[in-house]
């Protein structure tokens, strides 16, 4: 591909942009993402091309996925400086098992700019739904040569870790009368600067699983969290 047919220069991402509403027979998009950071285009030429597009009336807001702090920060400046439109969402990774940039490194951002989340992998690539607590099913992801990737990370001594605090999980979660999928959605939405959590449900039966989480908000008190917190800590 030529250097303006990829990442997120200025021509590439009002043409990606252009492209997609006439795959999607739509006039705009509600929110148009920035999908990982492009290190050989300069955030301002980005940001730039974002505030065309809202201005174009092709999308109403723009987004992040895995940007850092800094990468935010820059951008937020730039668009105050410049008069330009700043993004709105951040599509982070965020579980149990994966928090400092939610917990930590973001903070700054939320009380300052009003940063919103879009979180990605809430079950930790299915580990938190405790299907692999026993092996690795023949019906799963990790049985497809595409995802060799996520089979290799289980069988890793760190993973090893969070499945004997999995189990522990899916103690608690017997106890509680929380399945453990609906506890650990409901964990992620309990944090007050997730906006959104996107689930990654392959089967029909596991949406209408993950949806049913909602249900079970009122049973999050602040007792229940503790219990997860000590054995996340462990």
């Amino acid at each position: 591909k030529m250097p303006t047919q990829q990442g997120l220069s200025h021509k590439h991402v009002i043409d990606a942009c252009d492209n997609a509403l006439r795959r999607l027979h739509l006039d705009y998009l509600d929110l148009y993402f920035c999908h990982r950071p492009d290190p050989d285009t300069p955030i301002e030429e980005t940001v730039r091309a974002m505030h065309t597009l809202v201005m174009q009336g092709k999308i109403c807001y723009w987004g992040t996925s895995e940007w850092s702090a800094s990468e935010l920060e820059e951008a937020y400046k730039i668009a105050g400086e410049l008069n330009l439109t700043p993004p709105s969402m951040e599509q982070p990774e965020y579980n149990m098992f994966a928090r400092h940039k939610m917990e930590n490194e973001f903070l700054p951002l939320f009380e300052k700019e009003g940063l919103g989340t879009t979180i990605w992998s809430p079950l930790s690539s299915g580990l938190l739904t405790g299907k692999y607590m026993d092996g690795m099913p023949d019906n799963t992801r990790t049985s497809l040569d595409n995802y060799q990737f996520i089979k290799d990370n289980f069988e890793s001594e760190e993973y090893k870790e969070k499945h004997d605090k999995v189990r522990e999980l899916h103690a608690l979660s017997e106890e509680v009368g929380i399945p453990l999928v609906n506890m650990a959605l409901c964990w992620c939405l309990k944090n007050q600067n997730v906006s959104t959590v996107i689930l990654g449900a392959s089967k029909e039966d596991q949406l209408t699983q993950n949806l049913e989480s909602l249900k079970y908000s009122d049973q999050f008190d602040s007792t229940l969290m503790e219990k997860i917190e000590t054995i996340l800590k462990k």
